[in-house]
């Protein structure tokens, strides 16, 4: 595959003609290609064709272009593709209030992925394939539970709640199914990227910089801007298969997209897709049956179905209407621990049905959509854009093959499956966005003056499982949520920015943003960012960024309450503000606060070497995680001034197999990192050429305080220290290159990614089934170390329009290291779920098929 530096290597600031159209050739060729073949795998059209003219970007994609600028083009066709200025490069709008600002000129690192790297991963996700080439970015190894079921991921080694996404720059509402169990990604709400179709990805801006001054809440480690197809021509299909090297997992995605005009001055663009996933089953013995009869550790299965539909219209030469709607579904079921037939012992009538015991599933069926509606235009210069963002995310949660034993002693029967939990997450945006560039007097450069003002309402709703998952202790594996852990949680934001640009002098560029936001539950926030870049020579640039941020606790954090059931243990996790987390010592959420600063280099100290290199430091103040850790009676005490009730056998378990946790303001952080790109390419005549890529993020994250309850005791464990220090990769490395064929029919991808070690705690278990937990203090030190997996695709094009692919991720199916066997409950999790490392499934490998019309 091509790597993704090999598109944003351009942050040089060229002055000479000939370098800057030599750059144009490798930098972000495919990221705004002409939108025929955005969405082709081949490089044909898009690596040839680059060398001769350069890379387009539509006028929709900058977000912020001047109608007016456009009349001449859009009048004759709106949606055709408009040329970037010189060099070609492309057009960005994430971190800039800059009309027409190129990537080569960026004061903040910021990668371009393009739809055609994307497909080149072989990946059916959108999250599993920028994974597979941003260094930056981690996915968790697997996944517990509910929060299996949604898909997360991790920039610069920080929650899933510090990275805001955008989709085409206007804020994407969140996922209503928090992760609520142990791991550096619990308390995790984010926005699950896969709902958005893969079909529908013109190309997806990152920003690696602190930017909740430009943005609002959550961009702490950074921002993903999906940027989406507005062509009004078109058709592309796209089909991908695969499978895992142990047989199971088999996946299917099938992508279709295409575009049509709307009169003579507008456009629609419609994509779909299709996905599904197969469990694959990764434990080991289960202790209790010498077999692997518990098919806890694994990938869930998963069927999604999702469309986007985008539009634009000219209403004048000077105004554009413009719309995007996005629709998903998914069903996924997830394994819980087996239950032995010997547990039904007192339950005959269940016992007949399943007389060799039950393997729980949770179920998820979620709705998710979302519909933007704005105007945007030219008046007398400025630059305006009013919009409206509603979004919503309703998940309901099930169980199968489980049974309420309280239910079952009273009445003599139980039903097998249940409605357990439902969660509702709403967004309501309303923004208005005001930019111009002036030119004022005794000032040589032009100020590009921004502002704006903001009106968001979101809303959390809980609603109560069925009279069957509730009675008494409740369902099995997981209990269904009770009257009292239910509601409708709301709050109101409203906010305003400026942002000011110039040029101190000609190589000398200046960034200053300054926002200010009040919650109705949480109060005010004030934010700003200053950056910074100078270009002393052609070939050499500097940059520099410093801002504080902040994430304002989500209200799943403040509400959520329930408890996970294992055959021996209990996990319940309860709301801030509730009656159990009151009596021991809660108190209200505050926001997460931080201060950013990055330092960058850009040089090509030989043509044709591009390469860049940022530090940065991240302090992260009252991070929040579970810090109320109450364990045995005191945990039973918490969860029944919650509602909650525990089965009768509880009373045998361990202290440490009985725990409840609250989310609180726990900890400060310091993350430190590097991150450096190079792209270099070679031309081999009449045989092709190669574009060699190399990525490589340093990471590494310190506790600096952590919090003490009312007794002076530490709110975390060393448990709990490990996952926000040392769960995330220390590094991770991409290398390799791709070869092209002179005449453009084969391209061979081959590249390389090391994932640096993880340090964990682990949990000991006593017993000869390791069913019970000996201590919530005394842990065992783990190191899962460093892996590195090969990536290999080749690709032939049959046709000038049809082309198939053969590759696979992961080429000799590594896996993560194996746990000791006295620190796996029942003996089954041999690979530690709860780190961001190297997946448990190993190999995959696929087939693809790409058609454009």
């Amino acid at each position: 595959m091509i790597f993704y530096q090999s598109r944003s290597y351009g942050f040089l600031r060229f002055n000479f003609k000939t370098v800057g159209l030599l750059a144009s050739t490798f930098i972000l060729t495919d990221a705004a290609s002409s939108q025929a073949n955005a969405t082709s795998s081949t490089p044909t059209v898009t690596t040839r064709t680059t060398k001769r003219k350069p890379a387009t970007v539509h006028p929709a994609e900058t977000g912020r272009q001047s109608p007016a600028a456009l009349t001449a083009t859009s009048r004759k066709a709106p949606v055709t593709a408009i040329r970037a200025a010189d060099s070609g490069e492309t057009v960005i709008v994430t971190g800039t209030r800059e009309t027409g600002k190129k990537a080569r000129d960026s004061v903040s690192p910021i990668d371009i992925v393009s739809a055609r790297q994307l497909a080149e991963t072989g990946m059916p996700d959108l999250r599993d394939a920028l994974t597979q080439l941003l260094p930056s970015l981690t996915m968790p190894t697997g996944g517990f539970d509910t929060g299996a079921l949604t898909d997360s991921f991790s920039l610069r080694g920080l929650s899933p709640n510090e990275t805001l996404v955008l989709v085409d720059g206007k804020r994407r509402h969140t996922t209503a199914n928090i992760y609520a169990d142990p791991g550096p990604q619990q308390g995790a709400t984010p926005v699950d990227i896969d709902m958005i179709p893969m079909a529908a990805i013109d190309h997806v801006e990152i920003l690696r910089d602190g930017a909740s001054a430009q943005y609002g809440s959550d961009a702490v480690a950074g921002v993903v801007n999906i940027i989406l197809k507005k062509t009004d021509h078109g058709f592309h299909a796209r089909s991908i298969s695969g499978i895992t090297a142990s047989g199971d997992g088999f996946e299917q995605g099938i992508y279709l997209d295409g575009g049509a005009k709307l009169g003579s001055r507008g456009y629609v663009h419609v994509s779909g897709d299709f996905m599904h996933q197969d469990h694959t089953y990764r434990g080991a013995d289960d202790l209790r049956t010498q077999s692997k009869i518990n098919k806890l550790l694994g990938q869930p299965e998963q069927t999604r179905e999702s469309v986007s539909i985008t539009a634009g219209y000219h209403l004048t030469d000077s105004v554009e209407a413009y719309a995007v709607a996005t629709y998903a579904h998914r069903h996924a079921e997830s394994y819980q621990n087996y239950r032995t037939a010997s547990s039904l012992a007192a339950y005959p009538a269940y016992a007949a049905i399943y007389p060799n015991g039950y393997s729980p599933l949770e179920t998820l069926d979620e709705n998710d959509w979302e519909v933007t509606a704005g105007l945007k235009g030219d008046l007398d210069h400025w630059h305006w854009d009013l919009s409206s963002v509603y979004g919503r995310d309703y998940n309901n949660i099930g169980l199968k093959n489980s049974a309420n034993y309280s239910l079952a002693a009273a009445t003599g029967q139980t039903p097998t499956a249940f409605a357990v939990q439902g969660f509702n997450n709403e967004m309501w945006s309303n923004t208005f966005d005001l930019s111009k560039s002036f030119h004022i007097d005794g000032w040589p450069h032009a100020i590009n003056v921004a502002g704006g003002a903001t009106y968001r309402y979101e809303s959390y709703a809980i609603g109560t499982g069925s009279l069957a998952s509730t009675y008494g202790s409740g369902s099995d594996a997981l209990a269904g949520t009770t009257y009292q852990n239910a509601g409708h949680f709301n709050r109101d934001v409203v906010g305003g920015y400026i942002d000011i640009a110039t040029h101190l002098a000609k190589n000398l560029q200046l960034d200053l943003a300054g926002r200010y936001e009040h919650y109705t539950d949480v109060s005010d926030t004030e934010t700003g960012k200053a950056a910074l870049r100078y270009d002393p020579l052609p070939w050499l640039g500097f940059r520099g960024t410093i801002s504080n941020g902040f994430h304002a606790p989500t209200l799943a954090q403040e509400y959520y309450s329930s408890v996970a059931l294992s055959p021996t243990a209990a996990r319940g996790i309860i709301g801030a503000n509730s009656p159990g987390a009151l009596a021991n010592g809660a108190t209200s959420l505050k926001p997460e606060r931080s201060t950013s600063a990055t330092g960058g280099i850009i040089i090509e100290p030989v043509r044709k070497l591009h390469i860049t290199a940022d530090v940065y430091q991240i302090n992260l103040r009252d991070q929040i995680l579970p810090g109320g850790n109450v364990y045995g009676d005191q945990a039973i005490s918490a969860l029944n001034a919650n509602g909650f009730q525990l089965p009768s056998e509880a009373a045998s378990w361990s202290s440490a197999s009985l725990s409840t946790h609250w989310f609180a303001n726990v900890a400060s952080t310091r993350t430190q990192g590097l991150d450096i790109t190079a792209t270099y390419p070679t031309s081999l005549g009449v045989y092709g050429h190669i574009d060699w890529d190399v990525g490589i993020n340093l990471n590494r994250t310190r506790l600096t305080h952590q919090g003490t309850d009312a007794q002076g005791n530490n709110l975390l464990t060393a448990q709990s220290i490990a996952y926000i220090t040392t769960g995330y990769p220390r590094s991770k490395m991409i290398w390799g290159g791709r070869y092209t064929s002179d005449d453009g029919k084969l391209t061979v991808g081959l590249h390389e990614i090391r994932w640096g070690q993880t340090t964990s705690e682990l949990t000991y278990y006593t017993g000869a089934t390791n069913s019970s937990a000996l201590s919530s203090t005394d842990f065992l030190p783990f190191r899962n170390s460093p892996k590195f997996v090969t990536n290999l695709e080749v690709t032939y094009r049959v046709m000038p329009k049809l082309s198939f692919t053969i590759g696979g991720n992961n080429l000799f199916d590594k896996r993560p290291s194996r746990v000791p066997d006295g620190n796996r409950y029942l003996g089954v999790p041999q690979y530690y779920m709860s780190t961001s490392q190297l997946g448990m499934n190993g190999g995959f490998y696929y087939l693809r098929a790409d058609l454009s019309l």
